[in-house]
């Protein structure tokens, strides 16, 4: 005999008395541009990337995007910051995805009144940042906002966190890094069915599937979050974007191996056989790489 599991059809709620507790003396950081629609703070080696739109869910419109884009920036180089944290304003929601408010014909108004995907370059910064990037979730984090913190090295959520893709509810979807990273995550019968039948998942049942790292009390997401940054910041900078750049390549393919090869390059240039040959060049003499070889 076939069971089958009880489906709720009661509207899942990420709504929490509890409020995300303080765990840093963040201090802000302004852009020429300005942010408006994002807010970003800085700590003890520690960025922080805060989607400022709560009275929406944390959705995103090409500013808030093209806002995220530019502290991302700032925090990879920024030789002072070792580890970034991606979260949503409030409890409620990490984020839900593009506002549904400004999207056109082929994509979601900008400012300048072009229709563009500019999430879609977000998303390859997080991978292409070399310093780790942890998503801090709580409340809903579903559509694109789901795939963003897919995108982060680390998620550690809220226990109010809910998960999942609704696209096809809306006529949308992401065939990239939304579909075949997911796959990889939790699995091809997994990933089919959070996109095929649109349910959100809890922060438990995310954790069971291997979709995030741990679950903590909303109270503490921040405190805990900033704790694992700490313990990243411990270890060796090197190391850490190398294991990032190796971990990428096994699914970016062609560019995943020439970011892989490139941090060699670099690698290779710090050593004294590299810089014999810069060396030599410069002096107009025969290199002599055998007294740097290991």
């Amino acid at each position: 005999m076939t069971t089958h599991k009880h489906i709720s059809t009661s509207k899942p709620s990420t709504e929490t008395s509890e409020k995300i507790r303080p765990a840093c003396d963040w201090q802000v950081v302004t852009s020429a541009s300005g942010f408006t629609e994002v807010k970003y703070h800085k700590s003890g080696g520690i960025a922080k990337i805060t989607i400022n739109r709560p009275q929406v869910r944390n959705s995103f419109t090409p500013r808030t995007v093209e806002e995220m884009r530019a502290a991302l920036l700032d925090a990879k180089t920024d030789r002072d910051i070792g580890v970034v944290i991606l979260t949503g304003e409030g409890e409620r929601a990490f984020c839900s995805g593009g506002d549904q408010r400004v999207r056109g014909h082929a994509g979601y108004k900008s400012d300048s009144g072009s229709e563009v995907l500019n999430v879609l370059e977000f998303q390859r910064e997080i991978r292409n940042c070399y310093k780790p990037v942890i998503a801090m979730v709580a409340g809903w984090a579903i559509g694109g906002g789901h795939v963003l913190h897919m995108m982060c090295d680390l998620t550690i959520a809220a226990q109010n966190a809910r998960f999942g893709q609704v696209g096809p509810r809306m006529g949308s979807f992401d065939g990239g890094f939304g579909a075949s990273y997911m796959a990889r995550i939790i699995g091809q019968k997994r990933a089919r069915e959070m996109w095929m039948l649109c349910r959100s998942y809890s922060a438990q049942e995310a954790l069971s599937m291997g979709l995030i790292n741990t679950v903590v009390s909303v109270t503490e997401l921040e405190e805990v979050t900033v704790q694992w940054c700490n313990e990243m910041l411990a270890n060796s900078p090197t190391a850490l974007r190398a294991i990032k750049v190796a971990l990428n390549a096994d699914c970016d393919g062609q560019a995943g191996l020439q970011e892989l090869s490139g941090l060699a390059t670099m690698l290779y240039y710090m050593t004294d056989e590299a810089k014999e040959g810069k060396n030599a060049q410069l002096e107009k003499r025969v290199a002599d790489f055998r007294k740097h070889a290991p």
